[in-house]
């Protein structure tokens, strides 16, 4: 049974979920990432080998360049490390549409690296960094030993760019908890990491945004070996908010896997379950995919548990 349009059904009278006007296309360039993090829903890795082609990079291109969308989200694994990234971004700037990177932030670390961040600080390409906590031993737990201290390091790399501290280069943090409860209150934890990472390591962010961890790939493999699945599936099925559902990012958003397969969001990417529209690739798609229906499955109630969960934060 699909939990999510019971609850939906419940408290709306609604059968389904529809999307509305598309305001971001969000690009998912490959499964290759530096780091091997417990809670990546996409199973991320330095051993994955899945990249976007070029043609599927100019088939993007095309639609955006008929299309009203203004706002392009690139994401991974670790987009940085596209061969194509520098030439995508900056076609994408040629379209004038706006871009952010989602970044293990780490990654600027590697050899080369920094001419990408400065490279993205020219182009005027927001940030939105992954740093799922404050306290080190938390951060090693889900990312790997030093993996804090190399994001400190990196956002401080980042801080003597501008990101962080002007408007036009934004850096923007993500918290995801550590284990099977909601996060925190969004403005709360924000005030926390912004006074803590500045005394000890004086460094500075344009807003923390929280998510919640979603009950797919590693993270629910980890629940399994914990023991703690159904619990982390009950919380999500009592904590569900149906104010949360006016602002959920499938309704104004898609996503365009590697091979150009699009999905109403990189959770229904991660889980392989794409679209339901007459087109289901960025080649083919038109003005008529846009509006549709949404799939949903249980996993969906992460984003409509307690104050809500999206790419952007929190919804309520």
């Amino acid at each position: 049974m699909n939990v999510f349009l019971h609850h939906l059904t419940k408290y709306t009278g609604l059968s389904q979920l529809h999307s509305r006007t598309l305001e971001t296309l969000q690009v998912n360039l490959g499964a290759r990432c530096t780091l091997e993090c417990r809670h990546c829903h996409l199973a991320a890795s330095p051993r994955r080998t899945e990249a976007m082609s070029e043609t599927v990079m100019d088939q993007i291109l095309t639609w955006l360049a008929g299309s009203n969308c203004q706002n392009v989200d690139l994401t991974g694994g670790a987009p940085e490390l596209h061969p194509l990234f520098h030439r995508f971004v900056t076609q994408l700037r040629n379209l004038s549409v706006n871009v952010q990177v989602r970044t293990n932030l780490t990654i600027y670390l590697e050899p080369d690296m920094a001419e990408t961040a400065t490279f993205l600080r020219e182009n005027q390409v927001a940030l939105v960094g992954s740093l799922p906590c404050y306290l080190e031993k938390n951060v090693d737990a889900q990312r790997g030993v030093g993996s804090f201290q190399s994001a400190i390091q990196a956002i401080r790399m980042l801080n003597t760019l501008g990101y962080g501290l002007h408007p036009q280069w934004p850096l923007i943090l993500v918290y995801n908890p550590g284990g099977p409860h909601l996060p925190p209150e969004q403005n709360r934890l924000e005030a926390t990491y912004r006074q803590l990472l500045h005394e000890q390591f004086g460094l500075f962010f344009t807003r923390l945004i929280t998510i919640t961890n979603m009950p797919i790939g590693r993270f629910k493999a980890d629940l399994r070996r914990q023991g703690r699945e159904e619990e982390y599936r009950t919380l999500l099925e009592e904590s569900f908010n149906p104010k949360t559902l006016e602002g959920l990012m499938c309704r104004n958003q898609i996503s365009v896997r590697w091979d150009g397969q699009l999905f109403d969001c990189d959770f229904n990417l991660a889980l392989d379950k794409p679209v339901e529209a007459t087109h289901s690739n960025v080649a083919e798609l038109s003005a008529t995919d846009v509006i549709r229906p949404i799939v949903t499955g249980p996993h969906c109630l992460a984003c409509t548990a307690g104050a809500g969960s999206s790419c952007s934060g929190v919804l309520v």
